[in-house]
C-alpha cells in the first residue's frame, strides 16, 4: 500500500470515527459545532505555524551571505528537487534534530540545530535536510492539520459526552471512552505513514540513503542520551527523531521504529 493511499484511508477512518461520534456523543448538531471549533484552531495554528515553532526554539535564520554550512547544503538540494528554496534556520539547542514547518512550499522553512550540525558530516547532514525538504515538498503540514482537525473535533465530542450526556445506553459510555483514544491513535498512524514517505524521498533527493540511514542511526542515540529541555511535546511529529524521550512519548510516538526506518533505507541502497 503506497503512502499516499494509505494517509488518505487513515483520514477517510478518522471522518468515519468523527461521524460515529456525534451521532452517538453529541448528536449532528453536536459533531458540526465540534467540527468547527477544532478547525478554527487548527486553521490559525496551520497559517502561522513556521512563525509559532521558530519562535518558540529560539530559531535563528541564516542567508547565503552569511556562508553557513547548514545554508549550501539547503541550496543543493533544492536544486536536485526543483522546489523553491525555503528559509534556513539553526536552533540554539545541544540536542541533534531537525524540522520543517510552513503552510507550503512557497512559505517554508527547514531548522537544524546546533547538536546535528556538530554531530553530523555533510552526506549524513544533507540526507536529514532533504529529508524535511520531502515535508514541505508533500504538503505534510496540511496533512497533519487536518487530521489535527478530525482529532480535536472527536476529542471534544468525547468531553462534550462526559460533561453533558444524560443517556444510560452503555454504548454512549463505550463511545465517548473509547473514541478519542481510537482518533489519537489513528492520527499517529499517519504521523508515522508521512515519516516513512520523507524518508524515502529525502534518500531519493540526497542520493545518499545510507547517508539518512547513518544520520538516523546517530540521531537515535544523541537524542536519547541529550533529550531537549524546551519546547512541548506536541511539537514531536515536526522532528526526524523524537526530542521528547521517556514514559508516554516513547509508548505512544508519532515516528515509525528506528529500527525500520533504517532497515527501509539500507534496501534503497
Amino acid at each position: 500500500m503506497s503512502s499516499n493511499f494509505k494517509t488518505f484511508f487513515l483520514l477517510a477512518f478518522l471522518t468515519v470515527l468523527l461521524v460515529v461520534a456525534g451521532r452517538l456523543i453529541g448528536g449532528t448538531q453536536g459533531a458540526v459545532i465540534a467540527f468547527i471549533l477544532a478547525l478554527i484552531m487548527n486553521v490559525v495554528s496551520f497559517w502561522f505555524s513556521d512563525k509559532i515553532v521558530l519562535k518558540r526554539y529560539r530559531a535563528q535564520e541564516v542567508t547565503r551571505d552569511d556562508n553557513s554550512r547548514l545554508y549550501g547544503i539547503v541550496e543543493r538540494l533544492v536544486q536536485n528537487a526543483g522546489m523553491p528554496m525555503p528559509k534556513v534556520y539553526i536552533v540554539p539547542d545541544s540536542t541533534p534534530n531537525a524540522f520543517a514547518t510552513g503552510r507550503n512550499p512557497r512559505h517554508a522553512a527547514v531548522a537544524a540545530t546546533q547538536g546535528i550540525l556538530s554531530l553530523l558530516n555533510d552526506e549524513e547532514l544533507a540526507g536529514v535536510m532533504a529529508h524535511e525538504l520531502t515535508h514541505v515538498k508533500n504538503r505534510d503540514t496540511l496533512t497533519s492539520t487536518v487530521a489535527a482537525t478530525l482529532v480535536g473535533a472527536i476529542t471534544l465530542l468525547g468531553q462534550m459526552g462526559r460533561t453533558g450526556s444524560s443517556s444510560r445506553n452503555p454504548m454512549v459510555y463505550i463511545g465517548i471512552l473509547l473514541l478519542p483514544l481510537a482518533a489519537m491513535l489513528i492520527r499517529m498512524a499517519v504521523s508515522r505513514t508521512r515519516e516513512y514517505s520523507a524518508d524515502q524521498g529525502g534518500a531519493k533527493i540526497s542520493g545518499y540513503p545510507l547517508g539518512l540511514a547513518n544520520a538516523l542511526n546517530k540521531l537515535a542515540h544523541g537524542s536519547a542520551a541529550n533529550p531537549t529541555s524546551r519546547g512541548k511535546p506536541s511539537d514531536s511529529h515536526l522532528f526526524i527523531v523524537n526530542p521528547f524521550m521517556g514514559g508516554l512519548q516513547s509508548l505512544l510516538s508519532t515516528h515509525p521504529p528506528m529500527a525500520e526506518r533504517i532497515k527501509r533505507l539500507q534496501a534503497m541502497a
